[in-house]
């Protein structure tokens, strides 16, 4: 899967790949909150879903999916890389996510978005459900979509 010059690729947990994902996470995601992840936070992943936008082999963006449910998921961890924001990559991100979704017969995905990515959201026809709440030291919001 390619769009605006990046290729889109699905990796496996513990991978060379997988790292740089999460390498990635750590610097636009955690490093700015003076967050870390733990060993067993990153083996909590082990099932699930991690795709990664590239341009040949340095990571550009990513995202990660739980299965939640026989017919839900949860998207967690979108980052892209600084010097690759506002390229539609975050967008191509999603919309990948969604069709790996719909193929494996999942009709509902859900998320918390910070409060600054809510309109990035919006405009992907998420919707926001209940109250704001903070996590991870930021206000977010629970935000879903019918698939």
């Amino acid at each position: 899967m390619t769009g605006a010059g990046v290729a889109l690729r699905w990796v496996g947990h513990g991978t060379p790949e997988y790292e740089r994902l999460v390498d990635l996470r750590r610097e636009i995601l955690r490093k700015p909150l003076g967050l870390v992840f733990t060993p067993e936070q990153l083996a909590a992943e082990s099932d699930q879903l991690h795709l990664g936008a590239w341009d040949g082999e340095r990571a550009l963006g990513c995202l990660v999916l739980r299965i939640a449910s026989a017919d839900s998921v949860v998207m967690r961890q979108v980052a892209v890389a600084a010097e690759a924001q506002r390229r539609g990559i975050g967008k191509l991100l999603v919309d990948e996510s969604e069709r790996e979704a719909r193929r494996r017969g999942l009709a509902r995905m859900s998320l918390h978005a910070r409060e600054t990515a809510v309109p990035f959201y919006e405009r992907l026809g998420y919707h926001i459900e209940g109250e704001p709440f903070t996590e991870v030291g930021l206000p977010h919001r629970e935000m879903a979509k019918t698939l």
